[in-house]
């Protein structure tokens, strides 16, 4: 049981840390050093409070203990002989490495996107998913806070993961961080991406802040996490989202927005 408990710790700890790092370095900046010269850039002229901050990193300490027990389940429990993740490189190319990690933010997308749906049906909603929708002027602490019950769901797509993809151990730890990078812009409350970036096609396919930001300002629509794709196949992004991105762009660049698609 203290081998147990030990272990759970240091995963705990590097989860939290991981955590407080990268969501830390998005507040510090944009809430502290540099916020005075991003006022343009903010998605919501309201700002939110020292209660929301507490409440928002709160729950993302309850929520990286959730993902800590996933995590040891998938790697150091009997389970783990189920999985498919690898640790010797050798195991694959490193063509698989990278693409694999591509993959993962693929699935991930596509089980967000689903399981988002789901938790914003009316009976499950106010059981669950409310209390991440409490920020409803987020800030980056709120990109792991879940309500307990919800923490188990977006933890799971890990499970999943491991059990259908051959991953390697380090395209796992990859994954998580980047994720918690895109999750923490998503909820950032400032549009910081390029001008360059809506005349592109990747506008057509990657998400935003402020398409995010919709998300918990609307309560509806925009369900995607990392991609618009989803979203515009099954028309549930929010028909006032370019405009609404336009109209950002347009004051941080001080020029007229680009013609609506």
């Amino acid at each position: 049981m203290h081998t147990i408990l030990h272990l759970i710790t240091r995963i705990f700890t590097f989860t939290a840390l991981r955590y407080f790092v990268i969501a830390g370095i998005f507040f510090a900046l944009f809430y502290g050093l540099i916020r005075e010269r991003f006022t343009r850039n903010k998605i919501q002229q309201k700002h939110a409070g020292k209660k929301d901050f507490r409440r928002e990193i709160l729950h993302s300490l309850q929520s990286s203990l959730v993902f800590t027990i996933i995590s040891y389940i998938i790697f150091l429990t009997p389970f783990s002989k189920y999985t498919l993740v690898y640790h010797n490189l050798s195991d694959h190319s490193i063509v698989w490495l990278v693409f694999s990690l591509l993959l993962c933010l693929i699935i991930h997308d596509t089980y967000f996107y689903w399981m988002h749906r789901l938790l914003h049906h009316p009976k499950i909603f106010r059981l669950t998913h409310l209390l991440h929708h409490r920020s409803t002027n987020p800030s980056p602490w709120a990109a792991y806070s879940f309500h307990f019950i919800e923490s188990w769901t977006e933890g799971a797509v890990l499970l999943l993961i491991a059990l259908i993809l051959p991953v390697h151990i380090l395209t796992i730890a990859l994954f998580t961080i980047i994720s918690l990078i895109i999750n923490a812009y998503g909820h950032l409350g400032y549009e910081i991406m390029p001008r360059s970036f809506r005349s592109s096609f990747l506008f057509e396919i990657f998400n935003t802040s402020v398409h995010h930001n919709m998300h918990h300002s609307k309560f509806k629509g925009n369900y995607g996490l990392y991609f618009r794709i989803w979203d515009r196949l099954m028309g549930t992004e929010h028909p006032d989202y370019v405009r609404e991105y336009d109209r950002i762009q347009g004051q941080r660049f001080s020029v007229a927005s680009p013609a609506n698609s």
